[in-house]
């Protein structure tokens, strides 16, 4: 039974940030209501797809805020190394365009 109100993409985002806010326990308290809210859905109508989702082990991607962290940091980095690279190779092509030529 497919309920009319709310389209597909919408029931199945409410209820797959729902599943993932469920999971973590910094934000397990409420997440219900609160995406409900959110995404101007009925908290009963979302409270009663989460557990089916549950049941149904509804792919939820992790999220593992460290590796996340990790993954920055790594990328932040290699990104400042290659912009100190950039900028000295910027400032020998703007020295070699200053010199005298013979």
């Amino acid at each position: 039974m497919t309920n009319s109100k709310y389209p597909p993409e919408l029931r199945e985002r409410a209820t797959r940030l729902a599943v993932e806010a469920r999971r973590d326990p910094d934000t397990r308290n409420g997440p219900i209501a609160r995406i409900a809210n959110h995404l101007d859905v009925h908290s009963q109508a979302l409270r009663n797809w989460v557990p089916k989702a549950e049941a149904d082990q509804v792919p939820v991607a992790p999220v593992d805020a460290a590796d996340r962290l990790r993954t920055l940091e790594k990328e932040n980095r290699e990104l400042r190394r290659s912009h100190e690279i950039l900028k000295s190779a910027a400032a020998f092509v703007a020295a070699e365009f200053d010199r005298p030529s013979r």
